[in-house]
């Protein structure tokens, strides 16, 4: 005795998926347009002593996230190559990409 296996229409399911994704690409798109810029300029990356504010650190990471090198972090930030790489290898630490983002002012 052979089992019968139900006869299913894909296309209707598929259709359903595509109109999904759209809708999600969509809402993506305006998350994204609504997201804060973080600005590696802004005064409060850093102390009054010159070290890296939370904030600070948060832009170099959200660089690193965006592939940028450390040779670029350290001229965008104006900090050196050797706080760059310590950032760096902190973010790859915390996760890198898959890390928890911090909130940004």
């Amino acid at each position: 005795m052979k089992a019968k296996t139900a006869s299913l229409d894909s296309q209707p399911i598929l259709q359903l998926i595509a109109s999904i994704q759209a809708d999600l690409d969509r809402v993506k798109g305006l998350v994204e347009q609504a997201a804060p810029k973080f600005d590696p300029a802004n005064p409060q990356n850093k102390t009054a002593d010159g070290k890296l504010s939370g904030e600070g650190v948060e832009c170099c990471y959200r660089m690193f996230d965006e592939g940028k090198s450390r040779y670029s972090v350290a001229r965008a930030m104006k900090i050196s190559f050797a706080a760059a790489t310590h950032r760096f290898n902190a973010w790859r630490k915390a996760g890198g990409e898959k890390r928890v983002r911090a909130l940004m002012g």
